[in-house]
């Protein structure tokens, strides 16, 4: 090999890389994944990876031990972008089959950083609305109101996460700021206009920030054995929270301090039994375009979301497994989900992370650790340990149902 195409194939696996790294693939998935591609390439590396950065060695084959070549990415941690991952992987895929060459498949990679349009980015903003009436509609006892201020207020804060996005100040205070207007604006409402439910509200309309996504990863490269990264980002998800319930509770002490007083909400009209149900397909629509799927891949994402949460509710009516100290419904589906999205990447030679990403999305417990912290700040000592045992039971039965699905059905791919 000689020194042009060896820097070839190391530029390739470093931009590689960082878009999946980008993509919020996990440490284990993502080593994997360059691992084989290393190989297929004729290099051998030794890389390490945690959530804000990449280190990869390469042995020297140009000049022989005790060459290397060493690189260091300094990255922010990666949010899920399921377009970006499905991208990276059909370029490496073709580069690794011979039909696109090396540099070619460099240039497809670096052409990925165009950013959205000003239309994706609106309607990314309104699909944060939708998401967040979905999650309403999976509270007990809500209505219309609490309908229509959670999407509002959705809308809201996606609008202040996007327009935060290029801007690292705003950026890393984004959570404190959404918790605090979220909760002023819904006990504004509360109290002026129209009876609230006001923590489900709140609840929902924060829901695309809850960090129940990177909890789930944190254990699961924690079981893994990937223990910095896995500590790196449990720490990471703590101090999300930490930023949502500091602004939510900074609101409500504004709110005693101004003496608004809630309006009865005894009497409300709650939303029809099936209100859940039909909120999911637009609530699947939504979710799969705040992932970032590609078009061709919506609706894949969309029958995801569908799939684990129907088979979570399908466990859930059976009374030996709706009752226990684990929650045995979210076992079975996190299986469920994982063995179908092993089974679809080795059927399509695609990442299966099209499917299990969406498809425990309505799994995962952000809003648990919200409220956990929440009220231990309220110094509710004994409410806030039974949360606190019910989050990490949920995240123990998440992650032990993807351990097993990869049992079940071992994944072919690492994506």
């Amino acid at each position: 090999m000689d020194t042009d195409a060896f820097k070839d194939r190391i530029n390739f696996v470093i931009e590689l890389a960082r878009h999946l790294h980008t993509a919020g693939t996990s440490v284990n998935r993502l080593e994997g994944a360059l691992e084989r591609v290393s190989q297929r390439l004729g290099l051998e590396v030794s890389i390490w990876s945690n959530p804000t950065g990449i280190m990869i060695s390469f042995r020297d084959v140009v000049h022989g031990d005790p060459y290397t070549l060493t690189r260091l990415l300094r990255l922010r941690p990666g949010d899920t972008h399921l377009g970006r991952l499905a991208d990276a992987d059909h370029i490496a895929e073709q580069v690794m089959a011979g039909t696109l060459d090396i540099p070619g498949g460099l240039a497809r990679l670096r052409a990925m950083d165009a950013g959205a349009s000003a239309v994706h980015k609106l309607a990314v903003v309104a699909c944060w609305g939708v998401a967040s009436a979905l999650v309403l509609s999976l509270f007990p006892r809500t209505g219309w109101a609490d309908f229509a201020a959670a999407a509002m207020l959705g809308i809201l804060v996606g609008a202040l996460a996007l327009y935060g996005e290029r801007r690292p100040r705003l950026h890393d205070a984004v959570e404190a700021i959404a918790a605090f207007l979220a909760t002023l604006l819904a006990s504004f409402v509360a109290s002026r206009l129209a009876p609230l439910s006001v923590q489900p509200v709140v609840i929902s309309a924060l829901i695309v920030l809850m960090p129940g996504m990177m909890l789930t990863n944190a254990i699961n490269e924690l079981a893994d054995q990937q223990l910095a990264s896995g500590s790196a980002r449990f720490a990471g998800a703590m101090t999300v929270l930490m930023k949502l319930t500091f602004g939510s509770i900074l609101a409500s002490q504004l709110v005693a301090l101004l003496g608004w007083d809630f309006l009865p909400n005894a009497g409300a009209a709650a939303l029809p039994a099936g209100m859940s149900w039909w909120m999911l397909l637009p609530g699947a629509f939504a979710l799969a375009v705040l992932f970032k799927a590609n078009r061709r891949d919506l609706p894949v994402a969309m029958a995801a979301v569908l799939f684990g949460y129907g088979v979570m509710k399908a466990c859930a009516l059976v009374p030996a497994l709706a009752n226990g100290e684990i929650p045995t419904a979210t076992f079975l589906a996190a299986l469920a989900v994982t063995a179908v999205s092993n089974l679809f990447a080795r059927v399509f030679n695609r990442p299966g992370g099209l499917i299990r990403v969406p498809g425990i999305i309505l799994l995962v417990p952000g809003s648990l650790g919200f409220r956990t912290i929440n009220i231990a700040f309220a110094q509710d000592a004994t409410a806030s340990i039974d949360l606190a045992f019910s989050l990490f039971a949920a995240l123990i039965a998440l992650v032990a149902g993807i351990l097993f699905g990869n049992l079940l059905v071992p994944s072919r791919r690492n994506l």
